[in-house]
């Protein structure tokens, strides 16, 4: 019985060409900028490495030597600092720590005490290792001119209108408002005057490129990026694949599938509905026996690692990267809206394949009837271990996939539900222009037909200084606010106002002294005295009658 997660087998998992209905050629871009994120993440590994191991002198053989470690005690320190690490997290194990030692001895990052590298034959021992002396910090390579041909026009204007938009942007900054998108030139058929756009049909093409527009604003405005260019072509994003997944939907969000020779076989299904549903199933009719939900847990990893690409796909590897970076406590928010949109970005049967993995696992994670799955290891481990790079890897091997793809697919793994959600706002969005475009009316003949984007405006970041600046201020205008509703209030009578007063004083003596700085303005606030009341009991003067009769 073999181990359902081997580091060594899953490394020699390449890259294969996608489904034949996709291009060939949607892999090739991108290759750059994932090299450049993924090589400025390892010379980070490698140099803080380089720069904290301790290193001591060691005996081996009756001989000693100084300046070295052993790589059980590199072990120790490299995985205690991965585990820290946001862009890594705590769910690094040991073994992929001392796989990272062996990526380390083969690029001569580290080399043993007797100068050898080049092989990844460390172990987790007492094998003394040291620094070289040349540096081992990867050069960032530079994108390929021949990767951005397609899009070099569009260089400076990532978000270009539809085909009526003939002038780019003027304005880069997302972050405000995107009121100053250009007008088309009237170079169009002109129409009567009495023709408007209400009556005039908008073109399928045109719905696609308001869908990619949207998506690709919204998009940049998450991440706070000043271009997408590196990440994300607007060529990548496939509106039909979105509309798909946000339309057809069962009832609890996940994709349904027209051509059912693209879902997931019957047999797997059943596998994942039985460790899902443990031990409540009814679907597997056989007696079950000892191991049996271990077998059947491989069988579910057998098939998702069979698969010829991971279920995020090589074309949006870089994307998914660039978010790890907002998988921290304050940031979940917005890494759960990124992520949102980007899983939307995916074929239909990807995104079915994802929305069912990640439900099962969660299911299994938190199930405690679920019996061990693995002799030496935790339930969640073993699932984030023997999925993750089904879910992520780079099609070109790098030396920190594995890190990368597990601290990834345990932040789906939590926040599954929410990550695979409909976003509502886009489909707004996008009918909000639409039924904008078509409402507009031509006033002249000749006037030009504004086919921009409808305006939104987005929160720009502060800084926590300018937060709490503005938190005091608004929050002294509302308390201030209520002193003046008080001095207003004509249904108080005087001793209620004065008693009224006298207590926001003393909760808000500063605001009550801006407001009365002297007693005098105090006083004028109160002068006019109630006039006097008539008293409710009349006294008359008796009348005196005559003892006479």
């Amino acid at each position: 019985m073999r181990v359902p997660w081997d580091p060594l087998l899953l490394s020699r998992h390449t890259g294969a060409p996608g489904p034949p209905r996709r291009s060939s050629g949607r892999c090739t871009r991108g290759f750059s900028g994932r090299a450049r994120s993924v090589s400025a993440q390892w010379n980070e590994v490698t140099r803080h490495f380089r720069a904290g191991m301790p290193l001591r002198r060691h005996r081996q053989r009756f001989r000693s030597h100084g300046g070295c470690f052993t790589a059980a005690e590199a072990a120790d320190w490299l995985h205690q600092v991965l585990r820290s690490n946001s862009s890594f997290g705590p769910d690094v194990t040991r073994q992929q720590t001392v796989q990272l030692l062996r990526k380390f001895l083969k690029n001569h990052v580290i080399e043993d005490i007797k100068g050898r590298w080049g092989a990844e034959n460390l172990e987790d021992n007492g094998a003394l290792y040291r620094f070289p002396s040349t540096s081992p910090v990867k050069p960032l390579p530079s994108p390929p001119r021949e990767n951005l041909e397609n899009f070099s026009g569009d260089k400076g204007k990532p978000f270009k209108l539809p085909s009526s938009s003939k002038r780019a942007l003027r304005k880069p900054e997302f972050l405000q408002s995107l009121e100053n998108l250009a007008r088309p030139k009237p170079d169009v058929i002109q129409e009567k005057k009495e023709d408007t756009l209400q009556g005039r049909k908008i073109s399928q093409e045109y719905v696609q490129e308001t869908w990619r527009n949207i998506i690709l604003i919204h998009l940049q405005t998450i991440l706070g990026l000043p271009s997408l260019e590196e990440v994300l072509q607007p060529a990548q994003i496939i509106p039909e694949f979105v509309m798909y997944n946000m339309s057809s939907t069962s009832k609890h969000g996940v994709v349904i599938l027209q051509d059912k020779a693209e879902d997931l076989p019957h047999w797997v299904l059943s596998a994942m509905k039985c460790l899902a549903y443990w031990p409540r199933n009814n679907d597997m009719s056989q007696a079950t026996y000892s191991g049996f939900e271990r077998d059947v847990f491989r069988t579910v990893a057998d098939y998702f690692h069979s698969l010829p690409e991971p279920l995020l796909t090589f074309e949006y590897y870089e994307l998914f990267v660039n978010i790890l970076d907002l998988l921290q406590p304050h940031l979940e928010r917005i890494a759960v809206e990124a992520l949102q949109i980007c899983c939307l970005l995916l074929p239909p049967p990807n995104r079915r394949k994802l929305q069912l993995l990640l439900r099962m696992m969660a299911r299994i994670s938190g199930n405690v009837d679920m019996p061990r799955l693995h002799d030496a290891m935790g339930t969640r481990s073993l699932l984030i271990q023997t999925f993750s790079r089904c879910v992520l890897r780079c099609a070109q091997e790098e030396d920190l996939d594995e890190l990368l793809s597990t601290r990834l697919v345990s932040f789906l793994m939590d926040h599954q539900q929410e990550i695979l959600q409909v976003p509502a706002y886009l489909q707004v969005a996008v009918q909000d222009h639409l039924e904008y475009l078509k409402m507009a009316q031509c006033k002249q003949e000749k006037e030009e037909i504004c086919a921009i984007l409808p305006t939104y405006s987005y929160c720009k970041q502060i800084t926590p200084q300018e937060f709490e600046e503005q938190k005091v201020s608004t929050s002294q205008a509302a308390v201030a606010e209520l002193l003046e509703n008080i001095i207003k209030d004509k249904n108080l009578s005087v001793k209620d106002k004065k008693k009224k007063l006298k207590q926001f004083q003393k909760e808000y003596p500063q605001i009550y002294a801006s407001r009365f700085p002297t007693t005098e303005t105090e006083a004028l606030l109160l002068e006019n005295k109630p006039t006097i009341k008539q008293p409710m009991l009349s006294l008359r003067k008796p009348k005196f009658r005559s003892l006479r009769y």
